[in-house]
């Protein structure tokens, strides 16, 4: 089976996720914090049968992970992988979640639980000082257990004691919702999800592959004639320059790397990709661009290039520089080995990734661009901009505001679109009462390419 939709880049890992429609909307969401994956998703119903879903996947995907840990059990059962499998277990914050809803709407101290461990339950039920709460957990002889025999249970001890259900499977939910039966159905949290995949990730061949994949990194200092103004004398700026240095030598020391001053106001740093993705936390965390900030007032742009090279890798990092410096600084950018870009690598942990290629083949986007004046590479990168906000009528105010560049360079930008038929005028913002009315501008191509994907 060949997997549709899915343009695999040389860093992508395929992961196939398997699930309920509700878990697959909210993994979706925790996916794209995971720049390296590449999503495949199959969602499941009563009538479906995992095993099958699981064994057309299992070919064409680097790693597997189920939403439940149900359907985990049934296709481990029944198949032999190839591939790493996994599963997202029901602990910690999804249960501490479950747990106050019951304790909230209901006075039963009586809990009737399946597919969670019963260690995780007597540890949250001792840390949040529950110990009256009396649990019946579900035990199967044969794993997996058959969910006719799970709901038997639950009706049974709801019956016997008035149990509260807290469950794990949809499936069971649902009919305890028909039956009337108060319950719980234990999800996931975010964090659970993260923790989960992350374990994907350093399961994969892929992965362990690159671990010891050189990283070149290059790391410039933003305005810097303008910072050492504010200095009386030379000797000043020198000490400056020392402190910089030596708090970039602590934070690549933290990378096992090696640091090298360019000369000027730029660096390099040498380490491999396994360091690196740890210590960013997968591409998500620098907190040198943060200290350096609020240390020394200097923000820093830095650029990181992947490559199967030396050479290559020292290339990506000057483009990934490039695209920092066009952002306005303060932020790291990466282009990988297919030329692709990642970013912003930002201290907020909840920011969404840009994500575009600076080598394009689509003879679409082509197409637009030629149409617009432009390069098809900076097409993409104001498309990924704007689609980060999913927001698709702007001003020209509003779209400079989004773009990091100024009001006239939008309404350039508008215009080139404009001619290219890629933007529609839908309304008119009016201001003041004596101001000009500004245009609304929507970004109708940005807008199609998002439906199609």
């Amino acid at each position: 089976m060949n997997i549709p939709n899915v343009d695999k880049g040389a860093s992508d890992i395929i992961i196939g996720v398997i699930g309920p429609d509700a878990l697959i909307s909210k993994i979706k969401e925790t996916l794209k914090s995971f720049p390296n994956f590449k999503p495949v998703y199959r969602t499941v119903t009563p009538s479906t049968k995992v095993t099958d879903i699981a064994k057309e996947l299992m070919d064409d995907v680097d790693v597997l992970m189920f939403t439940e840990s149900q359907l985990y059990y049934l296709a481990k059962q029944m198949l032999d992988f190839s591939i790493p499998v996994h599963y997202i277990p029901l602990m910690g914050t999804g249960l501490y979640r479950a747990l106050f809803l019951i304790k909230n709407n209901f006075e039963c101290k009586q809990l009737s639980i399946d597919t969670i461990d019963e260690k995780y339950v007597q540890q949250i039920l001792f840390e949040l000082n529950e110990q009256s709460y009396e649990y019946d957990i579900f035990q199967s002889d044969n794993s997996p257990a058959m969910i006719s025999d799970i709901i038997d249970f639950h009706v049974q001890n709801h019956k016997k004691n008035q149990s509260i259900v807290l469950t794990g499977i949809q499936d069971v939910s649902n009919k305890l919702t028909e039956m009337n039966i108060p319950h719980e159905w234990v999800t996931p949290t975010h964090q659970d999800m993260i923790v989960s995949l992350e374990r994907a990730l350093l399961a994969t061949r892929t992965r362990q592959n690159k671990e010891s994949q050189i990283v070149f990194g290059l790391i410039d200092l933003d305005h810097f004639q303008q910072v050492t103004e504010k200095y009386p004398s030379e000797h000043d700026v020198q000490l400056l320059k020392l402190q910089i240095q030596q708090m970039l030598l602590d934070y690549i020391k933290q990378l096992d790397g090696h640091l090298i001053n360019l000369g000027g106001e730029e660096y390099s740093f040498i380490t491999t990709r396994g360091i690196f993705e740890r210590e960013t936390r997968g591409y998500k965390f620098i907190p040198l661009l943060q200290d350096t900030k609020i240390k020394m007032g200097i923000t820093l742009s830095i650029g990181v290039g992947f490559g199967s090279t030396a050479a290559e890798a020292g290339n990506h990092a000057r483009l990934a520089l490039r695209q920092s410096k066009g952002l306005g600084g303060n932020v790291c950018y990466i282009v990988r080995e297919d030329r692709s870009v990642l970013g912003p690598v930002d201290i907020a942990i909840h920011k969404q990734y840009e994500r575009y290629d600076l080598s394009v083949t689509d003879a679409q986007l082509l197409d637009k661009a030629e149409k617009a004046g432009m390069s098809a590479a900076y097409m993409t990168k104001l498309m990924a901009r704007v689609s980060r906000h999913k927001k698709y009528d702007y001003t020209a105010q509003e779209l400079a505001s989004t773009l990091k560049i100024t009001v006239r360079s939008a309404h350039r930008i508008l215009l080139k679109w404009m001619d290219a038929e890629l933007v529609d005028i839908v309304g008119e913002e009016k201001v003041t009462h004596k101001g000009r009315p500004r245009r609304i501008y929507r970004l109708s191509f940005i807008l199609e390419e998002e439906k199609v994907k």
